[in-house]
């Protein structure tokens, strides 16, 4: 498939800039994928969809506050660093990014904070505006980690275009985000509220986790038309045994196995096994997913809507049927549905 063909026109007002007022309170889309036939309903119904011993599968991963200002030694310029991970706790190395980049070279310093005492050196270029920088701080690591965190901001993303405030620290999070490592939050996890939470537990639907450090990789534009030459970037993820249990019984006795976002179903397909069963794992992934591909672990989904020649919605149409996940984009574009992290969601079943 070309990257043309993911292509579509979004008026700016239909980009969520704000997170509805309740955690589930945003609309859903309900999609079959084998009629294409489309239903228009609330968050809060997504567990009609799913009975007894059904079974949801999050991502844990936790946002960190990834976005800081420093000002570069000498000039003062002021220079915005986005972490993106940390290299080495002992030696505090981290992989960055830079703006403006063309201002920042390998020796130069640069200065964090009001009393600008958190300080760090560029040590090497890696791309463009990649940096791997050097924090210059003595102490244990976890107080240098929570001295650093408190100098960021929530990094929302760029198409959302207002300053990060106070109820973004709550809401760019999953209510269950535990292992910290993410810069973008699991969109589609993040409508689950404690009620839903509870209402899944009466009702006898089965949770589980898996880990996946969602990166700004999935926001990197694709600057190729043929798809099969695009390189996802590397995201760490784990498959614990509990997970791959739960997931393989469910499958064996002929549950729902639902994904619950792009990140959770990347994460599974990533360690398939035979039989549509899962295998344990821990490490990277940049499995690449766009139509046509064969899922045999989950047979729903769910996802936020996503941005035009997105690799989100390159998965999403991959599982959903390219016709029908294209048409359901216009639906939404020509009915007001709200797009991006912030968003309304699709159930595709």
């Amino acid at each position: 498939m070309k990257l043309s063909q993911f292509k579509f026109k979004l008026p700016d007002e239909l980009i969520a800039q704000k997170p509805a007022e309740e955690r589930d309170g945003a609309r859903l889309m309900v999609l079959n994928r084998k009629t294409g036939e489309i239903e228009h309903k609330a968050f809060k119904d997504v567990l009609d969809y799913f009975d007894e011993n059904d079974l949801f599968v999050f991502n844990d991963t936790k946002v960190f506050p990834a976005r800081l200002y420093g000002n570069k030694e000498k000039t003062g310029a002021r220079i915005e660093v986005f972490l993106l991970r940390e290299l080495n706790e002992e030696h505090k190395l981290w992989d960055v990014l830079v703006e403006p980049a063309r201002k920042i070279r390998i020796g130069n310093k640069l200065y964090f904070g009001e009393d600008e005492s958190m300080v760090a050196e560029v040590i090497d270029n890696t791309t463009s505006r990649g940096r791997t920088l050097r924090f210059l701080y003595d102490g244990p690591h976890e107080e240098f980690k929570q001295a650093l965190f408190s100098l960021g901001e929530t990094p929302l993303p760029e198409y959302i275009t207002r300053e990060p405030d106070a109820e973004d620290e709550e809401r760019f999070q999953c209510i269950f985000a535990k292992n910290e490592g993410a810069v973008v939050v699991p969109a589609a996890g993040a409508h689950f509220s404690r009620e839903i939470m509870k209402r899944m537990e009466i009702k006898g639907i089965n949770s589980a986790y898996l880990t996946l450090h969602f990166g700004l990789g999935n926001f990197r534009e694709i600057d190729v038309e043929d798809l099969t030459k695009h390189r996802m970037d590397s995201e760490q993820m784990e498959v614990t045994p509990e997970l791959v249990n739960i997931v393989n019984k469910t499958k064996d006795q002929g549950h729902k196995v639902c994904a619950v976002g792009a990140s959770v179903m990347r994460g599974l397909a990533s360690t398939v096994s035979m039989n549509g069963h899962i295998k344990e794992f821990s490490g990277w992934t940049n499995k690449f997913i766009f139509p046509p591909y064969d899922f045999t672990v989950c047979n729903s989904l769910i996802s936020n809507f996503h941005m035009s020649e997105s690799t989100m919605l390159m998965l999403v149409a991959a599982f959903g049927d390219f016709d029908h996940v294209m048409n359901a984009y216009d639906v939404a574009i020509r009915e007001k549905y709200r797009f991006g992290v912030y968003g309304d969601a699709m159930l595709i079943i």
